[in-house]
């Protein structure tokens, strides 16, 4: 691998997850319930997407095999993003993402077993540590429990269509035609259910003035740009990279939430000792996993 490409794509990542740490602020603004927001977010996604691939001439077929895996997967990510805006909707935006910071962790796990490789020691060790952080924001800040419940799913969730992305693309998969068709599938997925259940009160499609421009801005800068290059990325970066780098986002939007919200006045200074155990385990975590692929590195000369 070219290492000014690894550089490049390095850059790229700690680009989107700058932006990633808005779609939590804007989950918080938009007044949609989180399964409207989530139904509405896909398509706008999915033209953005659309868009850049006609615009770049891209092929737009593909088979019945890939397009049931596309369609699978894309029903994960609709799950996660319900996830996770219902769990902003139920606490707020810095609980929310404290409790999806554990999906690093969560990969930590999954990805031994699809890239066949040993689970390491000190990644359980660490994975204790965030489940006894969890537990001390759990027993104080009660209020929010179902929203922390919500936000450890967004994680999970999110660790898993992440290492599969990461599958595809070390296999040789289109990127954009997987964001397409993973957009379509959810959004598919989303519209039968919808439609059957109608899961909320009001018009499907009726908002405020401020929503649609939120809403717009939510599915296609942070989404449509941000979910190419994150395909496109894990040719070169590892899923488990990836979701420790997200991490990043946990503090944006936290920080973002702070100024904007006043989630402070909110929270307990327990809740921020519970974050700050996280966070440090995953870092630590990252700290020596780059330790280790230096070794690695001295020792292939």
């Amino acid at each position: 691998m070219n290492k000014d490409t690894f550089k490049g794509n390095y850059f790229l990542l700690h680009l989107i997850v700058f932006i990633w740490g808005w779609t939590a602020i804007l989950g918080k603004a938009i007044e949609l319930p989180a399964l409207q927001l989530v139904w509405l977010r896909m398509p706008i996604a999915l033209a953005g997407i659309f868009l850049f691939m006609i615009l770049r001439r891209h092929n737009l077929v593909t088979d019945i095999k890939k397009l049931s895996i596309y369609f699978g997967l894309g029903m994960i990510v609709a799950l996660h993003w319900i996830c996770f805006y219902a769990a902003i909707k139920e606490s707020n935006v810095s609980v929310t993402l404290a409790c999806f910071s554990t999906g690093s962790l969560f990969s930590a796990f999954i990805e031994p077993f699809f890239f066949k490789r040993k689970v390491r020691v000190y990644e359980v060790v660490f994975g204790l540590m965030v489940v006894a952080a969890l537990i001390m924001i759990f027993r104080v800040e009660t209020q929010y429990t179902f929203g922390i419940i919500l936000g450890i799913l967004a994680a999970l969730t999110s660790s898993v269509f992440g290492v599969f992305n990461g599958i595809l693309m070390r296999n040789g998969h289109n990127g954009p035609l997987v964001s397409l068709y993973e957009m379509t599938g959810g959004f598919i997925g989303m519209s039968i259910y919808v439609l059957i259940a109608r899961p909320w009160e009001g018009g499907l499609f009726t908002m405020t003035t401020q929503d649609f421009w939120l809403l717009l801005l939510l599915g296609l800068l942070c989404t449509s740009i941000p979910f190419l290059i994150s395909l496109h990325i894990l040719k070169t970066i590892s899923p488990y990279t990836v979701s420790l780098t997200l991490n990043l986002e946990t503090l944006y939007g936290i920080i973002f939430a702070y100024f904007i919200f006043h989630e402070d006045k909110q929270l307990t200074g327990t809740f921020y000792v519970g974050s700050a155990i996280i966070l440090s385990t995953i870092f630590i975590n990252g700290w020596i996993k780059m330790r280790e692929k230096k070794k690695e590195a001295g020792a292939s000369f």
